[in-house]
């Protein structure tokens, strides 16, 4: 029972359980937005009724294929995909590139060996090879 007990308890399962409740309640978010104000307004642009497919259908051999259902579906993961790219994907990436600092480089590449070094590395660890007398143009060519 104890193992149990240290499996429900262990940090990256609360995580995981928060971000479960957390996403869905926030898919219901995003479906509000979508159904309650970017489907009407996707109905005022194209003069007054919203998209609905769900009536389109074929028969083969007795069988019915409702293709409108699929449309609809279609439609509305295409509006929320793009809500949730445009309202939250693009403001968090612009909001996250404010806070990242200019970082200074710490290493350059050997000339002959593309090695990672040091920046006041006079010799390559790698390669041996004398940083102070290789230039760009003393390089085999690739």
């Amino acid at each position: 029972m104890s193992g149990f007990k240290k499996f429900l308890m262990r940090g990256n399962l609360v995580e995981l359980a928060v971000a479960v409740v957390v996403g869905a309640t926030f898919s219901g978010l995003i479906q509000a937005l979508v159904k309650d104000l970017v489907t009407p307004l996707i109905a005022a642009i194209t003069g007054g009724r919203e998209p609905d497919f769900s009536g389109y259908t074929f028969t083969l051999n007795g069988a019915e294929f409702k293709y409108g259902d699929f449309v609809n579906s279609l439609l509305s993961f295409l509006i929320v995909a793009a809500v949730v790219y445009w309202l939250v994907v693009l403001p968090m990436t612009r909001f996250l590139a404010l806070f990242e600092t200019k970082k200074e480089a710490t290493e350059k590449q050997c000339p002959e060996c593309l090695s990672d070094i040091p920046l006041a590395a006079r010799r390559c660890a790698f390669c041996t090879v004398e940083l102070s007398t290789v230039s760009a143009a003393d390089r085999p060519p690739a």
